[in-house]
């Protein structure tokens, strides 16, 4: 098991723990990888998308002119796709853009995702993370203290509301708690900011 250690909340060394092989020591799988964050991108489509094909457009009822004589070629409706205000030919409409995967392949992926943090040097863990009240500066320090200094996911052991209030104004930053991260989140920050009660149950649930 690798060694990483442990930072309080002012960025002093206040002792080490050690990392789970089987869940911050594996080969990352990019195939896997890539197949959760475009499921994630497809879940979170709206899929609200919607235009009108030629049977909804108003009007054009009535053939501009008469089929033949005219030197003009034939036409039966203005609103065919080729005029302007007309239809549109495959028009978007309304649909469900999300897929299920398999439990197994998530759960690759975190791990791998994971993996690729604690490798690269971007794992970092804190003893406990707590704010007394909502205050924005106050989280702002701790990063800085920490010396995290770009994107990064703070993942507390359990939802916590003075936390995620104190850090939601913070551009880059998202809180989780651990039973809720997503492979997207992780891969699109540049650090993961760990509570280390929140590894134990990182630890617990995916070993």
């Amino acid at each position: 098991m690798s060694t990483i250690k442990v930072l309080n909340m002012s960025g002093s060394e206040v002792g080490s723990v050690e990392l789970n092989d089987a869940i911050f020591g594996i080969e990352p799988n990019q195939t896997v990888v890539h197949e959760v964050v475009k499921n994630h991108l497809a879940n979170c489509r709206q899929g609200t998308q919607s235009a009108l094909t030629r049977a909804e457009v108003s009007g054009g009822g009535k053939k501009p002119w008469r089929q033949k004589g005219t030197g003009h070629a034939r036409q039966g409706s203005t609103r065919a796709p080729q005029w302007t205000h007309g239809g549109i030919v495959f028009a978007p409409k309304p649909r469900d853009y999300s897929y299920v995967l398999n439990k197994k392949v998530k759960r690759l992926a975190l791990k791998s995702a994971l993996s690729a943090k604690a490798a690269e040097g971007e794992l970092v863990v804190i003893d406990s993370i707590k704010m007394d009240a909502i205050k924005t500066s106050d989280f702002r320090k701790f990063l800085t203290a920490v010396k995290v200094d770009g994107k990064a996911v703070v993942v507390t052991p359990e939802k916590d509301d003075v936390i995620v209030k104190s850090a939601r104004n913070l551009p880059g930053v998202v809180t989780t708690p651990a039973a809720l991260m997503n492979v997207y989140d992780i891969l699109n920050a540049k650090y993961l900011v760990v509570d280390q009660a929140a590894l134990a149950k990182i630890e617990e649930v995916f070993a």
